[in-house]
């Protein structure tokens, strides 16, 4: 090229130049030097050029994608929206298990949860729900939800079972199995539970009812009354009346534990009679 002419010393070798025409050639070699830098950048200027259209397909395609993020957010926000506002977002059924004395009417009207309440009234707030229902109801323990697809509500009651009734004078009162005695009265006391009579003690009743609470429910119905009749020798005693004609004397801190003899013990009984399971565990038959 027109830039690079040959200097009268190019043919000579270092140690033949004079001082001046060694600082030419010097001058000439970074001259040169630095037009060959020039022209590299220039080259990367041009490769750098061939990609900006790949960087603008590039852009157009992030764009795109946070324009279809947004449009997305914005639609699913219009729906939850419209969920909440419409009948959807409403309870339409309500089943409820795991009740046995309890009635349908009585777990809603303690729970509150009906058809037409908000679901996320009810959803998540179970322990709202049970506080709630247990001081309407003491007989409701726990009370557990489940949404079931949109808008049905399960109800899964944890009950407090009906230990039995006390007597009260010339009434009997409801005793659950957590030691609470109901202070509804009544003239007569249900099927299916015992009698408590003669406890002057609430940690008495406490003690027998807890011990009562840990039989085996074919135990439990066997079982008409449970009378305190304490004596010198043993303080604790019970004497039981039981709904095949038998009766059974026990200890309240041994109850539980002595009484899952008693389907055993009868069956090798040839007539009525009285079972004792103080000390050990034996029957004799009744005195004619």
């Amino acid at each position: 090229m027109a830039f690079f002419k040959k200097s009268p010393q190019d043919g000579k070798r270092p140690e033949q130049l004079t001082p001046w025409e060694r600082y030419q050639r010097r001058a000439e070699a970074n001259d040169a030097e630095s037009k060959r830098r020039h022209f590299s950048w220039l080259g990367k200027r041009i490769r750098i050029g061939d990609k900006l259209p790949k960087l603008k397909t590039q852009r157009r395609r992030l764009v795109a994608k946070r324009a279809t993020l947004l449009i997305s957010m914005f639609l699913i926000g219009i729906l939850i929206a419209g969920y909440f506002i419409s009948p959807l977002s409403h309870v339409q059924k309500v089943t409820i298990t795991g009740t046995d004395r309890l009635t349908r009417k009585q777990v809603t009207r303690a729970t509150r949860i009906q058809p037409g309440v908000s679901v996320w009234a009810v959803v998540g707030h179970d322990q709202r729900i049970s506080r709630a229902a247990k001081r309407q109801n003491p007989q409701i323990g726990r009370v557990t939800t489940k949404l079931v697809g949109l808008n049905a509500v399960h109800i899964k009651v944890h009950e407090i079972r009906i230990a039995g009734y006390l007597v009260n004078g010339n009434h009997y009162q409801r005793v659950l199995e957590n030691g609470l005695i109901l202070k509804a009265s009544y003239s007569q006391p249900g099927g299916g539970s015992p009698i408590y009579a003669n406890f002057k003690s609430g940690q008495r009743l406490e003690k027998m009812i807890a011990q009562y609470a840990k039989l085996p429910s074919a135990v439990k119905h066997a079982i008409s009354e449970i009378k305190f009749s304490p004596t010198k020798g043993n303080p604790e005693r019970v004497h039981l009346y039981m709904n095949d004609g038998n009766e059974v004397y026990a200890t309240i801190t041994t109850f539980a534990s002595k009484m899952t003899y008693y389907p055993g013990i009868v069956a090798k009984m040839k007539t009525k009679g009285i079972i004792n399971l103080e000390v050990g565990a034996y029957s004799t038959p009744f005195k004619n």
